[in-house]
């Protein structure tokens, strides 16, 4: 296990109250079910974006800090890619 740090920025047209349950159901399960756990996950709120990506200005941005297997990262980052909630992330792994 390894410890990572995603960042995601999610799509203004998914409602303030609705982030938490998009966060939990593209990463919270993806996670768990491949054996990591979520450690912690802090919603930074709408702000905006440096520059439009597609043709949004804003963007919801969520931090979360998690424990997990290095070769399931890639079905982790594959579920956000194809996520049509998702406009960017960015998973770093933490040196320890």
């Amino acid at each position: 296990m390894r410890r990572y740090e995603l960042v995601v920025i999610v799509s203004p047209d998914v409602a303030e109250d609705d982030v938490p349950d998009a966060v939990d159901r593209l990463v919270r399960q993806p996670v768990e079910s491949g054996g990591g756990e979520l450690q912690e996950t802090d919603h930074w709120g709408r702000r905006k974006l440096a520059y439009p990506i597609q043709r949004y200005q804003e963007g919801n941005y969520v931090l979360t800090q998690l424990n997990m297997d290095p070769q399931k990262t890639g079905e982790l980052e594959r579920g956000l890619q194809i996520s049509e909630e998702v406009l960017r992330h960015l998973l770093i792994r933490l040196d320890e």
